[in-house]
């Protein structure tokens, strides 16, 4: 599997998949998105009263994420659309960190960062995969732990990625460049204000075990996985006139 050019061949050999990059990236993000929906809006619905229990019973009008996906069917829903999703994940972090290493090829800062970003991206995914098959309420620490990775992993890899496109914007030659920048940066500053946000309504949940505190938690929740998915979606910008392609080797075709 690999990402090619509009027009580039494979030694003649006709691929078993093509693939715009576009359709590849867009589908990637909905299969999250769809299994995130799809959760919310069956707890809602059916699991109203065990979706948003708090535990100093107040009023809680929205679910956690933790919370509707733990639940059955939404937890077998999730599962599904995550595990499909998490492949292709660890294949745009490795067709980035290849991008990188052509831009930067001798800039020793910035090809670290780009190893970094690397590490940072399959760790992200690592943990998003690890609170997903771990539900909070099977084994708790180890579903936390996975949060926290997933988290501290996405926000350092946002970082990095902000600063290796500022210095690409430097030295642009498509606008798509810039743009992607410009989106990357906002997404990413949406990102860690709703963050913030997210741990004070959860601090002050847990504190003072206010009515409705613990619903603008779960709202930031929210946003921060969409965010983070937005922050995902700009790949068709970086790569949008590109194509993923599986074939098979000539050698592999000679009886």
């Amino acid at each position: 599997m690999m990402l090619q050019g509009p027009y580039g061949g494979l030694d003649k050999d006709k691929p078993l998949i093509r693939l715009p990059f576009t359709y590849f990236a867009v589908g990637t993000v909905l299969l999250a998105l769809t299994g995130l929906l799809a959760c919310l809006a069956l707890s809602l619905l059916y699991h109203f009263e065990e979706s948003t229990y708090t535990h100093c019973h107040v009023p809680n009008y929205l679910p956690s994420i933790s919370a509707s996906i733990s639940l059955v069917p939404e937890r077998y829903i999730w599962r599904g659309c995550i595990g499909l999703h998490s492949a292709p994940r660890y294949l745009v972090a490795l067709a980035y960190f290849s991008f990188y290493w052509g831009r930067f090829a001798r800039r020793r800062l910035e090809l670290l960062l780009s190893g970094l970003a690397l590490l940072c991206g399959l760790a992200e995914n690592t943990g998003l995969l690890l609170l997903t098959y771990v539900a909070s309420t099977e084994t708790y620490s180890l579903h936390k732990n996975g949060f926290i990775v997933f988290i501290a992993s996405s926000q350092l890899h946002m970082l990095i990625t902000c600063w290796l496109w500022q210095v690409i914007k430097r030295h642009c030659i498509h606008p798509e460049e810039v743009t992607s920048y410009r989106w990357k940066l906002r997404i990413f500053v949406f990102n860690i204000s709703c963050c913030i946000a997210a741990a004070y309504f959860f601090n002050r949940h847990n504190k003072y075990c206010e009515s409705g505190i613990y619903t603008l938690f779960a709202l930031c929740e929210y946003m921060v996985v969409l965010s983070n998915m937005a922050f995902h979606m700009t790949a068709f910008l970086d790569f949008g006139s590109k194509e993923v392609m599986v074939a098979t080797r000539p050698e592999d075709k000679r009886y």
